[in-house]
């Protein structure tokens, strides 16, 4: 099951399964029996006539799933099969899978997802080509017992790169209203040391270590940078305060036909927030995003940016916002110094001044190297880098990032997220979508939204609340976002 070209996107359902059985040899006479047995395993049943391309993200990984499986391989090859995959559809995927892995088939899953590596039986652990693990998850995070704390205290956000200066730090992540940290050696000598430097609120906890914090032990720990982006920042952002609302959604609608994609949307965000749109493939995220960023005109409701309505003035309005959109943010064919200077130009940037910007994103994303490339040849984790700096180069009030580190690995995941913390410092205001929940901790607020309705809106430490159990006190968020979206269906 390749991770791009699996399944033929102008064709249906039926017709891809067609495809792949007439590819596979498979007699007339055994595949009609087949196609029911994996479409009723799919649970694609109802969508035989649907075209491919118009199916969500997980269920074009089911169709794919289900196309390799006519042939009844001994052998699954899953290649990164949850990217950009909802909660909900990986939990299913997940699920079809365990039911494929018996004694007569093997399964192997390619992931960057780290809490994926974590259910699998045996890991292999592969870095610029070489082997660095091969075992059991669970005996590799045995290793980190000791090591990882929990921090609790204010202005975690600007704690962070006080703690990854220090020498004994190999990884510190917010989740929540805590700050996760992974040590070299024991972290009660850490303690001290934020103490010693003003920070007597602080207390420290001993944590569960997860295989994710031994993974980042064994490359050497997350890049120590200061991930300092405030050259950008030069907007009428510093006129307004942490109270004031820069962005403003009121009663959001939009209708494609008789569809009802998004349906009386509202909310605001503060100076300085980091604030995610949460929800399955197809709940209305991306939708309000191109609203919010003037890219779809709403059939009813506002939208505005520092005041700037979209309706009144548009134009004004998208130039104090930078949007790096979940596909294309990009000109695949343009090389890095040809993206950058077009969309220097887009900006309105001129002269001397658009000269230091280009070099002020090369220089802050470390792009020397990348320069006569093409865009589509970068590594993900580069191509995400130039495509913020771009996002960036007008000094917006406001970034909106779709899913900005969707399969990128854990150690390029941080770095990203430490651009994003620095931006939020500096006050700017960030709007995310993604569909990994453990950076989604990192949000100060997050709106979950299925079927294009808001179905809870809070902190993620509220959400988890709002979804504990008697069986299950302590949800993680991604359980928390699985109870909400099922409780709605109910």
């Amino acid at each position: 099951m390749p991770q791009k070209f699996g399944l033929y996107e102008d064709l249906t359902v039926m017709e891809n399964l067609e495809l792949h059985a007439a590819l596979h040899s498979i007699p007339k006479k055994e595949s009609k029996s087949r196609y029911e047995e994996i479409l009723a395993f799919t649970s694609l049943s109802p969508f035989t006539k649907r075209l491919a391309g118009n199916l969500s993200g997980g269920m074009k990984q089911k169709l794919g799933l289900g196309c390799t499986l006519l042939s009844s391989p001994a052998i699954l090859l899953m290649d990164e099969p949850g990217v950009g995959v909802d909660p909900l559809a990986r939990r299913d995927l997940w699920q079809m899978v365990r039911a494929l892995a018996t004694e007569k088939r093997a399964v192997i899953w390619s992931t960057a997802y780290l809490e994926e590596a974590e259910v699998c039986d045996n890991v292999i652990l592969l870095n610029e080509g070489d082997l660095i693990y091969d075992g059991a998850p669970k005996e590799l995070s045995a290793q980190m017992k000791g090591n990882v704390f929990f921090i609790n205290g204010a202005s975690l956000r600007k704690l962070i790169p006080l703690i990854m200066e220090k020498d004994n730090t190999l990884d510190a992540v917010i989740q929540g209203s805590k700050m996760r940290i992974v040590t070299k050696d024991e972290g009660r000598e850490l303690q001290n040391e934020l103490l010693a430097s003003g920070n007597e609120n602080l207390n420290m906890q001993n944590a569960e270590p997860h295989f994710e914090d031994a993974y980042v032990k064994i490359l050497g720990g997350a890049r120590k940078n200061d991930a300092d982006i405030s050259g950008f920042f030069k907007s009428t952002a510093e006129k307004l305060t942490n109270s004031d609302d820069i962005v403003k959604a009121e009663n959001l609608t939009k209708k494609f036909g008789d569809f009802t994609a998004v349906n009386n949307i509202s909310f605001s965000v503060k100076k300085g927030e980091i604030f995610g749109l949460l929800g399955p493939n197809g709940a209305g995220k991306s939708t309000t995003f191109k609203m919010m960023c003037g890219l779809l005109t709403p059939t009813t409701g506002n939208c505005s940016i520092s005041g700037l309505n979209f309706r009144e003035a548009p134009g004004k309005a998208r130039s104090r916002l930078g949007y790096m959109a979940q596909k294309f943010s990009l000109f695949g064919d343009l090389s890095v110094i040809e993206n950058l200077n077009f969309f220097s130009g887009v900006y309105g940037l001129k002269g001397k001044n658009r000269k230091n910007v280009i070099e002020l994103v090369i220089k802050t994303f470390d792009l020397h190297q990348y320069m006569s490339a093409q865009a589509n040849s970068l590594p993900l984790g580069i191509k995400q880098r130039l495509a913020m700096g771009c996002s960036l180069m007008h000094g917006p009030d406001v970034l909106f990032l779709d899913e900005p580190t969707s399969g990128v690995d854990p150690i390029t995941r941080r770095e990203f997220w430490g651009y994003i913390n620095s931006a939020a410092l500096k006050g700017i205001t960030i709007m995310v979508t993604t569909h990994f929940m453990n950076e989604a901790e990192y949000c100060d607020r997050i709106a979950v939204i299925y079927k294009g309705s808001t179905i809870s809106l809070g902190a993620p430490d509220q959400l988890k609340a709002s979804s504990a159990t008697h069986d299950n006190p302590d949800p993680t968020l991604e359980e928390a976002i699985i109870k909400l979206i099922e409780n709605d269906v109910n």
